[in-house]
């Protein structure tokens, strides 16, 4: 009983993790192609015999192949092609190194469904050409391509070119055959009509109206002659473009204002790079109030707001229908901006029960308002139930003004909404019961002080006339 309970709590977990980090290494152990060795997230094939063929892909059934994050593969002479579908199962691949063996071909998609590919290292393979096209969906810190037998080709200039674009002064020693079979530095390499393509954007005044409507136009140049293409990213308005040859054009209908800020781009591509020209659309609209909630409390009261319009829109608040005069101790803060959208709240500080009511918050700019309404209750109202009578305060606020607080006298009065009158009948039925109750109270007192008077002067009469008649009397002797 004692050793069980020994290895309960803390001990059974650590020994149960451990199990399953074995089972882990098992499956992927069972899973694993012959001449390599697996763990959970890595593959290791450098046995030359027997070696391997094609690209290691592990048993779905055994393994998971999505927690691969590196591959690495060395004096594999016979491994000459990575197909298509050879990698798409290692979603999760960070690192791909290929080193010391006999890779020839790439195919274009081989990579298309690793987007967290990082580094790549096909050094001393027998890559003759290698198309940019493998790559140009990636955002890879390293392409290490050193010791393959490349032909002096445009197919390869893009290599050259990112070298070229490269910050770093590290950048490898590469080689290329032409035609003598002679080895030219891939830096010194100069092809005819062989060079980056350039892009060019006609675009009118970016700055439109929501719901209208504008058109884009591009050229493109350069030889190899480049495709063109247009990048909206995640544009929401409707959208067409046509594209003549090195013409395009893009057009944008009932524009919307989820799209102000947003890039377009044109871009053109050949073998050897790619160029693009962008704008950035401004759609002007009226301004939405898409958020207001009733106040909360941290370090101040806050009323938060969301609003959005462009140009910005100023912003209104009225208090119980008079404007709200902000202060040092009640005003608006705008805490993040997103473009068009502002996320704030009206801040108080140390509100009573005398700011309680209706909160108006109105936006507005050039194409039009909006306006949202909310009732806030801070503290109820001294001697009163809390929220018996909400309209109280207001009454007291018509009759006798603001009392004096640590927000102050915030409201106008000129801009004022006219009260119908309904809420002034039970506000002075508690005036006149509050009347009633202290002229009763200060009357009873008055009684009380007379009587009691009256009781203490019958007293006193007493005492005298004894203390007088008591030295009248003459003593004995």
């Amino acid at each position: 009983m004692s050793s069980w309970t020994r290895w309960r709590g803390p001990a059974m977990a650590r020994l149960w993790g451990f199990c399953w980090l074995v089972a882990g290494f098992w499956r992927a152990a069972l899973a694993c192609p012959t001449s390599c060795t697996c763990s959970v997230s890595r593959i290791w094939c450098s046995d030359p015999s027997p070696g391997i063929v094609a690209f290691p892909r592990l048993e779905p059934h055994l393994a998971d192949p999505e927690n691969i994050t590196e591959i690495f593969i060395a004096n594999q002479k016979r491994l000459e092609i990575i197909n298509e579908d050879d990698v798409e199962d290692y979603v999760g691949l960070k690192n791909l190194t290929i080193v010391d063996s006999g890779l020839k071909f790439v195919a274009h998609k081989a990579f298309l469904k690793n987007s967290n590919l990082q580094h790549i290292n096909f050094t001393r393979n027998k890559l003759t050409s290698l198309s940019r096209k493998h790559f140009r969906h990636l955002d890879l810190s390293e392409l290490i391509l050193v010791g393959n037998p490349f032909t002096c080709s445009c197919d390869i200039m893009w290599i050259k070119a990112l070298q070229e674009s490269k910050s770093s002064p590290e950048t490898q020693d590469l080689y290329c055959l032409n035609e003598s079979s002679k080895n030219i530095p891939l830096a010194n390499l100069q092809i005819p009509n062989c060079g980056m393509p350039s892009a060019s954007l006609v675009a009118p005044n970016l700055t439109v109206e929501e719901g209208k409507s504008i058109t884009l136009s591009c050229s493109v140049a350069g030889d190899p002659v480049p495709i063109m293409y247009w990048d909206v990213g995640n544009l929401v308005s409707k959208h067409m473009n046509e594209t003549s040859n090195t013409q395009g054009s893009l057009r944008i209908t009932n524009i919307s204002s989820d799209d102000s800020g947003k890039q377009i781009s044109c871009v053109a591509e050949n073998l050897v790079g790619e160029d693009q020209d962008s704008v950035n659309l401004t759609v002007h609209f009226a301004p939405t109030i898409t958020f207001l909630e009733s106040p909360t409390s941290d370090h101040h009261w806050c009323i938060p707001f969301t609003v959005k319009g462009n140009p910005k829109p100023a912003l209104q608040w009225f208090y119980n229908g008079a404007i709200l005069n902000e202060s040092k101790y009640i005003c608006t803060k705008i805490h993040v901006t997103n473009h068009t959208e502002y996320h704030g709240c009206l801040q108080l500080d140390n509100p009573t029960h005398m700011n309680n009511g209706d909160y108006t918050l109105i936006a507005k700019n050039e194409y039009g308002k909006d306006e949202k309404q909310i009732s806030a209750h801070f503290m109820g109202w001294p001697g009163i139930d809390d929220g018996a009578n909400p309209n109280y305060p207001d009454v007291i606020y018509e009759d006798y003004g603001t009392a004096a607080n640590d927000i102050g006298d915030t409201t106008n009065r000129s801009n004022d909404i006219p009260s119908t009158g309904v809420a002034d009948t039970p506000g002075r039925e508690h005036l006149s019961v509050y009347a009633v109750v202290v002229i009763a109270s200060v009357v009873g007192f008055c009684l009380l002080v007379m009587l009691f008077l009256l009781k203490l002067a019958r007293h006193s009469k007493f005492g005298m006339k004894g203390f007088v008649l008591f030295h009248k009397i003459p003593l004995d002797g």
